[in-house]
């Protein structure tokens, strides 16, 4: 992961670069922390379809995370701050914590949950083994791609249940990951000059109805 504008490479520094000129291309309007904020259109296509490959995987179920015209209220917004789990259960707030992840180069952790979500929910069990092992290969594996920062005995534990998969195989390395964003990256998302940009421009839903005064009985 790369911190500090001043420590990163050029390379590291033109992802940056990318990744806010994606997140600007999402939400509508640019970053506090945007340098220029004349990142050509081809680098936020470029990150978008980056991000793309993660959300609209057919076998992982997470929305598309165009925000565009259509922002959250500031109700929304701020009902984030109340738990992770409603921040989860948000359509936007998923797609803004998921651009935060790509931000600080962490997406894996939320794309392994909802493939472990999925996963779960799979109907046939015929279907678990080849799902199991995609899973396995993709996040968890010595080689992975995506690799998943989890300690060893959960990840021998996941290893010992591919040898016959079940919808529980990755019960314990998806808490072991759902408790790291929960405890580590949502509280930072909720710092965040994204999210504090979200609640500064977001409006109000509906005006709120003053109800009359109840007549004094005499």
């Amino acid at each position: 992961m790369c911190k500090g504008l001043a420590s990163l490479s050029t390379c590291c520094l033109e992802r940056y670069r990318k990744i806010h000129a994606y997140m600007a291309d999402v939400w509508g309007f640019g970053l506090q922390d945007m340098e220029e904020g004349t990142a050509t259109l081809s680098l936020a296509k470029e990150l978008k379809a980056r991000l793309g490959s993660i959300l609209q995987k057919p076998n992982w179920n997470l929305p598309s995370c165009k925000i565009g015209k259509h922002r959250p209220t500031l109700e929304e917004c701020l009902r984030w701050k109340e738990s992770f789990e409603k921040l989860l259960s948000s359509k936007y707030g998923l797609c803004a914590f998921t651009a935060f992840l790509v931000s600080e180069f962490s997406e894996e952790n939320i794309a392994f949950y909802f493939a472990c979500e999925d996963y779960r929910n799979t109907k046939s069990l015929a279907k678990l083994p080849a799902k199991a092992q995609k899973i396995y290969d993709e996040f968890i594996g010595s080689e992975a791609p995506r690799e998943i920062n989890i300690d060893h005995e959960t990840r021998d534990i996941t290893k010992a249940n591919m040898l016959a998969p079940s919808p529980a195989s990755f019960d314990l390395a998806q808490h072991k990951i759902y408790m790291l964003m929960a405890k580590d990256c949502y509280p930072r998302f909720l710092r965040s000059p994204a999210y504090q940009d979200l609640v500064s421009q977001a409006k109000p839903g509906s005006k709120i109805t003053r109800q009359p005064w109840p007549e004094k009985k005499v």
